[in-house]
């Protein structure tokens, strides 16, 4: 950033989530090129995801240097949000041994409502997943492009900030991870009038994938999309039953874009607010495993852990 330097954004400690806030391409250019850079130089790995355009600048900036760095499109990678973690623990995972830095913006202007609620809680849930890990997870923000809302959650889910001419300093906002989460349980919005329901308890599971067929077909969606569809609809039908009480109900309708929402209601609890985020070990069996698929083949999920139940919203786009 002009005037700013970012020695690397790690405060004492293994594990730093710093947020950058920046103003235009060349401060964008200097603090988060000169974070890569400072990485290259310790001889740490480095990933980054960030949307394409600035995905692109980066590269062409940093030059040769730019084939030692692992390169992913956020708006591919982070479309649904649920997705991010698991791919940035993968990438720290894969030498355990090593400190890693990665940078990842999960929020870009044009980011729907529904979607700036689940990146903001991916952001806090970044904190309990690497917790005591040797990483900087470095997170750029558009202090111009982006609503003020979203640079004030920004400041809860980062403990440390980086902005306005200054190096890293403290957040006096940073908030307890469990606390961001509760925030971002905000009632869902009813479903539409035309929306169809069916209810369903242990033994109907194959109904609830033919009921889901055979209305998936009537949409705009593609054939390998519908089929992705279903599959989500019958795990999370399946966990309805085998974690959620019971039984459950699934809520199907279109939306003005020609996209699809499934919703499953249960009296589910969602004891570990990571599950589906991370993904499952071969040691967890098949726990956790069902809502981490879901989150791979559903290009939002929105996630309500309630006192009267577990409500999963699964958006499908035709685009």
């Amino acid at each position: 950033m002009t005037g700013t330097t970012v020695p690397g954004a790690r405060p004492p400690g293994p594990f730093a989530h710093p947020a950058l806030f920046y103003r235009g391409p060349q401060e964008y250019a200097a603090g988060v090129g000169g974070f890569v850079r400072a990485a290259l130089a310790a001889g740490e790995p480095v990933f980054v995801a960030v949307p394409g355009p600035r995905l692109d600048a980066l590269r062409h900036g940093l030059g040769g240097d730019a084939d030692a760095v692992e390169w992913a499109d956020m708006t591919v990678l982070g479309r649904n949000p649920g997705r991010i973690l698991a791919a940035l623990q993968d990438v720290a995972d894969r030498d355990p041994d090593r400190p890693v830095r990665i940078v990842g913006e999960p929020l870009w202007p044009g980011r729907s409502p529904a979607e700036i609620r689940e990146a903001t809680r991916h952001e806090a849930l970044i904190n309990t997943a690497f917790a005591g890990r040797a990483a900087t997870v470095l997170c750029p923000y558009d202090a111009d492009g982006l609503p003020a809302g979203v640079l004030a959650d920004a400041r809860r889910t980062h403990p440390t900030l980086i902005g306005g001419g200054h190096g890293p300093q403290a957040s006096p906002a940073y908030a307890d991870p469990a606390a961001v989460c509760a925030d971002c349980d905000l009632p869902l919005a009813a479903p539409p009038a035309d929306a169809v329901f069916l209810g369903y308890r242990s033994g109907m599971l194959s109904g609830v994938r033919a009921h889901a067929e055979a209305w998936a077909r009537h949409t705009a969606l593609a054939p390998d999309r519908r089929g992705d569809l279903v599959l989500a609809v019958s795990e999370a039908a399946a966990n309805s039953v085998a974690h959620g009480g019971g039984s459950g109900t699934l809520g199907l309708w279109r939306t003005a874009g020609g996209g699809v929402v499934a919703e499953i209601r249960d009296g589910g609890r969602l004891k570990d607010p990571l599950a589906g985020r991370r993904r499952p070990s071969p040691a967890s069996g098949n726990g956790g495993r069902g809502l981490w698929m879901i989150h791979q083949l559903c290009d939002l999920v929105e996630v309500r852990a309630l006192p009267d139940g577990l409500t999963l919203r699964l958006h499908m786009r035709t685009a």
